[in-house]
Order: structure tokens, then C-alpha cells, then sequence
């Protein structure tokens, strides 16, 4: 086993491609540290203001560090990833993307939030304390198909995932689909609500360990992931207030139970619109109710009330 091999902000690539050699070989059993960039790849700093968001360059964003070659590696086998630290830096950001999110046909405007990341919370405002719950919201491996793939979509290969599950002590496993896997991950976020639904989480630059296991010819049909699960809510002592919505439309309703969620924002909390849609994207969690009821299915949006101060 080799000992923490780090590789560094200027080992990413921004698109899936089994054409990007691998920066380094590793065995099975073997741990790998690596640094991440935030989001936006740089388009962003701690003193970046919200219409920086206007010219955001989408080619660039959600760049990955790696990739790392498993040896032996080879279709029919499972890659399995073993989180086993995610270390914030000192700053985040969360932004309302023209074009982008859930609601991006009625946030046209940007919004920015720079967050300070010193602990185990961070203020969103005064008396709104996020609870951090570090992880990494792309983990992937080289698709199966030549040629560059868009990052922002999940794949078969896994990639943007965000899944807010995979913290500390989680374990990924990944179909390998092109000989070595070529693994990668990045786009790390300290915080997220189910859903990410204004398109972005608390986004910020990360170190994490990994120690990265190859389960020879497991035939996993796709990704899977155990959990030890998230800490934020089994602390919550307040409770949950929670908007919800039905139709046929899945995603329809998604849209009108976060509209709910963000009347209630505004109304009761002195929050405007935009910041209401980025709080939600970071704290609120998205569920499925039922889907058996046709013709309707009802999803709710539960916003915990430990984020609230007094």
C-alpha cells in the first residue's frame, strides 16, 4: 500500500473522457488525498458579488481532480470508494444562476452568497446557522463511450451525483466501465438540501481522503452507496415545517412545493425571494411521498426549524 498520495488543484479536467491518462496507478487497498476546486473553477472568489454569476462560464464548471487508474481494473468489476475525510477551506459560496435551477424560469436575476466556513456551522444571516455536513457532489469514472461527456449531468459513470449521503464513512460503489476506471471526484459541498434546488449547494474548495478498493467482477448494474447518514438530522430538536404539492408531474410538483416553501421563507423570516430559493437549496430537503396513487403524486418540502436561531 502506498501512503497518501496527494494530488493538487492543477491535477482536474472538466468533462468525462477515457482519453485523460490517469496522474497516477494505485492498488486496491490504497488511500489517495486529493484537493478539489470549488464549483465554478475559479470564475468565483471570497469577493466575487453577484454579477460575476451573468458571465459564468458552464464549459468550466464542476472540474474533478484525478483521474487515478486502479490496477486491474476492468469492465465487470466495481470501483469502491471509502470517504474517509472531507475538509473544508475557509469559504463557500451558493448562487441563483441565471438559466439554471429548478426555478430558473422565474429567478432570471443573480444572487450570490459568500459564506465564511470556520467550524461546524455557517451563517447564512443573522440567526440562521447552517449545520456543514462536508461531501463530494461528483464521483465518477470514465465512461464507457469515447469522446468528452458533459459534467453536469449523472451518468452511468456516476458523476454529479449530489448526493448529500455521501459524508465521512460513506462507501461508493461504481461499475468500471473502461479498463482502470480512471476515477475522479470533486464539486464538494459543506452543505446541501436534498435536491440542490436553486442549482448550487454551499460550494467550496475541499481536501479529501479516499481509500479506494477493487471488487473484481461484482457486476453492479448501477451506482450504489452505503451511508452511515447525516448528522444534521438526528440533532434537529425543533422539528420540520413542510410545504407540499401533487400532480402527475413529478417534477412539476417538485417546482410548486418549493414555491410553497419560499412564500413561507419570505413571509415569516425577512428573507427575499432569491435569498428564500438559495436557503432552500442548502438546507430544505426534497421527498417523495408516494408515486402509487395515480394519477397523482404528492412530494413535500421540509425545512428544519434548528436552522433558526431563538
Amino acid at each position: 500500500m502506498i501512503p497518501d498520495v496527494k494530488y493538487h488543484l492543477h491535477h482536474t479536467h472538466n468533462c468525462w473522457d477515457q482519453s485523460i491518462p490517469p496522474l497516477v496507478t494505485v492498488q486496491s487497498g490504497d488511500v489517495v488525498e486529493l484537493e478539489t476546486r470549488e464549483a465554478s473553477a475559479g470564475q468565483l472568489n471570497p469577493g466575487s458579488t453577484s454579477d460575476a454569476l451573468r458571465s459564468l462560464d458552464f464549459s468550466a464548471v464542476n472540474p474533478v481532480t484525478g483521474p487515478i487508474a486502479i490496477d486491474g481494473a476492468k469492465p465487470g468489476d466495481v470501483v469502491e470508494v471509502e470517504i474517509l475525510d472531507v475538509r473544508p477551506k475557509d469559504w463557500g459560496w451558493t448562487g441563483v444562476i441565471p438559466g439554471f435551477g429548478l426555478l430558473a424560469d422565474e429567478y432570471p436575476e443573480p444572487y450570490l452568497k459568500i459564506w465564511e466556513l470556520n467550524g461546524d456551522h455557517a451563517y447564512f444571516k443573522p440567526g440562521i446557522r447552517i449545520p456543514l455536513e462536508p461531501f463530494c457532489g461528483m464521483i465518477g469514472v470514465a465512461p464507457a463511450e469515447p469522446g468528452a461527456l458533459d459534467m453536469v449531468p449523472p451518468r452511468a459513470n456516476g458523476g454529479n451525483l449530489d448526493t448529500r449521503q455521501l459524508v465521512k464513512g460513506s462507501k461508493v460503489y461504481l461499475p468500471v466501465l473502461y479498463p482502470g476506471a480512471l476515477l475522479s471526484l470533486g464539486d464538494t459541498h459543506a452543505a446541501q438540501g436534498d435536491g440542490e434546488v436553486c442549482g448550487s449547494a454551499i460550494e467550496g474548495p475541499m481536501v479529501v481522503k479516499i481509500r479506494v478498493n477493487l471488487l473484481k467482477d461484482a457486476d453492479l448494474s448501477s451506482i450504489s452507496y452505503y451511508t452511515p447518514g447525516n448528522q444534521a438530522p438526528k440533532q434537529n430538536q425543533k422539528g420540520y415545517y413542510a410545504t407540499t404539492a401533487y400532480g402527475p408531474d413529478l417534477f412539476e410538483a417538485v417546482r410548486q412545493s418549493i414555491r410553497g416553501m419560499i412564500k413561507h421563507l419570505t413571509k415569516n423570516y425577512d428573507l427575499t425571494p432569491h435569498e428564500a430559493y438559495a436557503l432552500c437549496s442548502v438546507a430544505v430537503d426534497v421527498r417523495i411521498g408516494e408515486v402509487v396513487n395515480a394519477p397523482n403524486w404528492l412530494v413535500s418540502a421540509q425545512l428544519p426549524l434548528d436552522i433558526f436561531e431563538g
